[in-house]
């Protein structure tokens, strides 16, 4: 008889949710759990693959840590808000709030289908104004605090998107992360986070966490922490000074010539009417430039001269002072010293202008570069001549901050957290415009500001909600006169920076969370999503998750104490989507074997950490192994109401095949719960499937009991990774309640790990000749005479002098001839 998937799966998906099986009770803190995977982003109708691939498998290590007694919370909801649904409603007319709430009706269905264990009593949505009004509650809290500010500054801009993006959103090509259109600089007024106050605390909480070292690697990277001075440079014949920062202040002697950001404020001030023209030209050149395309270090270089000097601190003398695009406002206090004997681009700039070079670091005899960057004794540089740069370093240091013209410092590459967004399908920014008090938080007994339905979608670059009067006019909560609301809305990242908080209890109304529950469960204890979170959500919610316990909401320092990412699921090599045409729906796997057969199928498809191209080759050969479980399970029908087993056997009270059977099921136990836990599911489930090959030659040939005590186990195991079939299987073989319901594990019998025999490996000059299985600890003589017995030795050795003899015990015999 065939599985009947469809059938399975209905009966034990209405088990579960009739009989609650996986409402978690908040209050056992017995090995309590907290089981998340990153919310679902509900932008398409339908989940695909890759949904699948981060969804199943953790729902297998999530139902095996129940089993093993766990009181696991796993729930699942929607990251709602965000471009797409916006971008459709562009498109069809469509309003995003009704295409989202249709695709979340259809994706919960088809989550359910899949068999995960979510509580949906925990279920959220960030676009209801339950849920976002504590956004612009924990935005009110950041502002008090001066950790949320507006400001003018240089941003990414979008054309295609019609919105400010994060340096996050940018990737490395200088292109829009969602769309792929090349990102553009344009200075606007906008409204930020201040995560920097946070950055070397989010630099040492990675030394807490247990993450994937690439991942910890690139939030390091991001963060740029670089150890310096500050330095100020007098500008000749005025009384302001520029300051700069640099990590190698032995190098003053060095500075030839000053470079400043094009958008610094000084540039205006000091430029002689004579370049006036030349800067101004040159300002309007670069405008268009992205970040990425500026800090290029394979583009040419440019510059021009404001025509003003600086004095270097140290020798005295004037040095020009330039503009040049690779220097950022956004970095450090967009102004360089620039020391072109050691440093490569200010090498390039220098000889290109025709500006003077002085190496401040003698370079080793052989060396035959330009600039040197490496270590050496000092030159040209007075007093520090002959120490090496460590030393050097402190020396000048120590006398910048005697003189009162520098100072140690810390500097981050971290910008800043840019949060608005010119769209309409967010949180609205709850702030108040009035031209008598400027800028004025909304009250928090007057949250949520709730978006308004009707607005115009247009892609102006101006948020649609200006179109709406209703939403934009109201009154100053100070002075009472007309004044208009903030018309941006937040990053929707802003939604998923604190929503494990919330699932806890998702339904509070006086809180932005259960405090109580959240001191009980959070940190989250296992957290699996893409890689491509790392310098964007993973850090935002790290920084919002202190910001919580500085305002002591919660005792814990980090948001994930384990953290794991799902690999990429390629069609043809290449990443799935629409446009390519290349997209696998699951539907059409899931209708044809069932979702137990899909998610064995993708868990068996390689490591997860790597993922893998797609190929449904395999698929049927996981079909057979379900196949053929069901069928063993069908054939010892109520086996344990036959026959109740034992926990533990004596091995010599055995026969042959139960020997072999009783090893063979707990040497899997062993190995599926180290794979299993350790997220290695292929492995895991190769094991299951030696079992099978096992249970399937011997099973017939054991006891009642002992194959009352197989079916048991091998029930268990099945339980996790098919979770539908091991209910069935569970309940074929007599048991009366869920397995889910009342979790079992059962616990390996050490003297049946140990094997009877072992194979030892007969090398003759180095080549493997023969393999022989002997009892383990067989006396050398008696190995030996075996050895010298075996036919496919004698080959080898007949008519030939025995040189050395070497054996390792239970593993290896070695002879050498000549």
């Amino acid at each position: 008889m065939r599985y009947p998937h469809s059938d399975i799966e209905r009966k034990w998906q209405k088990y579960w949710e009739e009989n609650q099986i996986y409402k978690t009770d908040f209050s056992n803190l017995n090995k309590k759990l907290y089981c998340l995977v990153m919310f679902i982003y509900p932008s398409g109708a339908k989940l695909h693959i890759g949904h699948w691939y981060n969804y199943g498998p953790t729902d297998s290590w999530a139902r095996y840590k129940r089993l093993k007694g766990f009181n696991v919370f796993e729930p699942m909801g929607y990251d709602a808000f965000g471009l797409p649904a916006e971008n459709y409603a562009i498109k069809t007319g469509v309003h995003p709030y009704d295409s989202t709430m249709q695709n979340i009706e259809d994706i919960r269905e088809q989550l359910k289908h899949i068999g995960c264990m979510y509580d949906w009593n925990a279920e959220l949505l960030t676009c209801e104004p339950e849920y976002y009004k504590w956004n612009q509650w924990l935005f009110l809290q950041l502002y008090k605090k001066g950790l949320a500010y507006r400001k003018n500054a240089p941003v990414n801009w979008c054309p295609s998107c019609q919105t400010v993006l994060a340096n996050e959103q940018v990737k490395s090509d200088g292109t829009c992360e969602r769309c792929g259109t090349i990102v553009i600089q344009k200075q606007l007024t906008q409204w930020f986070f201040k995560i920097t106050d946070y950055a070397e605390e989010l630099l040492a909480g990675l030394e807490e966490i247990n993450w994937p070292e690439k991942t910890k690697l690139m939030q390091r990277n991001w963060i740029g922490k670089s150890i310096g001075a500050e330095v100020d440079f007098q500008i000749a014949g005025r009384e302001e000074k520029i300051k700069i920062f640099t990590t190698r202040p032995d190098t003053l002697f060095g500075a030839t010539y000053m470079v400043l950001s094009p958008e610094h404020p000084l540039v205006e001030k000091i430029v002689t009417d004579e370049f006036k023209p030349a800067v101004q030209q040159y300002k309007e050149s670069i405008q268009s430039l992205s970040e990425i395309d500026r800090t290029s270090t394979v583009k040419e270089k440019t510059g021009v001269s404001t025509g003003a000097f600086a004095i270097n601190p140290v020798t005295g003398k004037e040095i020009p002072i330039w503009i040049a695009d690779y220097v950022l406002m956004t970095y450090g206090t967009g102004a360089i010293m620039a020391v072109p004997g050691q440093d490569e681009r200010d090498w390039e700039f220098a000889e290109k202008f025709n500006l003077p070079i002085i190496r401040t670091v003698n370079p080793p005899e052989d060396f035959s570069g330009k600039a040197y960057l490496g270590d050496g004794p000092a030159i040209n540089s007075d007093f520090l001549n002959g120490l090496f740069v460590d030393d050097a370093k402190k020396k000048i240091t120590e006398w910048l901050e005697e003189k009162g013209i520098g100072k140690s410092t810390i500097n981050y590459k971290l910008r800043d957290w840019l949060i608005s967004r010119q769209r309409f399908w967010g949180t609205p920014i709850p702030i108040i415009h009035c031209s008598n008090c400027g800028e004025v938080p909304v009250e928090e007994k007057n949250l949520p500001v709730e978006l308004p339905y009707d607005v115009e979608f247009k892609t102006t670059g101006q948020s649609p909600l200006v179109t709406n009067p209703d939403f934009m006019n109201t009154m100053c909560p100070k002075c009472g006169h007309d004044a208009k609301r903030d018309p941006d809305t937040m990053d929707t990242f802003v939604d998923s920076s604190w929503y494990y908080f919330r699932f806890l209890n998702p339904k509070i109304e006086d809180k932005i969370y259960d405090k109580e529950r959240a001191d009980n469960w959070v940190p989250v204890d296992m957290y699996v999503g893409g890689a491509e979170h790392a310098t964007m959500h993973l850090l935002y919610a790290r920084f919002i998750h202190k910001f919580l316990r500085d305002i002591g909401l919660t005792k814990s320092d980090e948001p994930f104490i384990n953290l794991v990412h799902q690999g990429t699921i390629t069609n043809l090599g290449a990443k799935m989507s629409k446009s390519k045409e290349n997209v696998v729906n699951p539907d059409t796997f899931t209708s044809q074997y069932g979702s137990d057969v899909f998610r064995l199928y993708l868990m068996f498809m390689g490591p997860y950490e790597l993922g893998g191209d797609w190929s449904d080759k395999g698929i049927a050969g996981t079909d057979r192994f379900v196949q053929r479980s069901y069928e063993l399970f069908n054939k010892h029908k109520d086996a344990i109401k036959k026959s109740v087993s034992k926990k533990i056997y004596e091995l010599n009270e055995l026969n042959e095949s139960e020997k072999i059977i009783y090893r063979k099921v707990n040497q899997t136990i062993k190995k599926f719960d180290e794979e299993l836990n350790h997220f290695r599911f292929n492995t895991a489930i190769a094991s299951l499937m030696e079992l099978l090959n096992e249970l399937s030659k011997n099973l017939d040939s054991c006891s009642k009991e002992i194959q009352s005590y197989s079916l048991e186990r091998y029930a268990v195991l099945l339980s996790p990774i098919a979770p539908h079939l091991g209910e069935e299987c569970w309940a074929l073989i007599g048991k009366e309640k869920s397995i889910f319901e009342e979790p079992v594990w059962f616990e390996v019998d050490p003297a049946a790990l140990v094997k009877d025999n072992t194979l030892v490996v007969v090398q003759i000059n180095g080549k493997v000749r023969a393999k022989i299985e002997l009892p383990v600890d067989t006396p050398e003589a008696d190995v030996k005479k075996t050895v010298y017995e075996d036919r496919k030795v004698k080959v080898h050795i007949d008519g030939k002098r025995i040189v050395k003899e070497i054996y390792v015990p239970n593993k290896i015999y070695n002879i050498v001839v000549k």
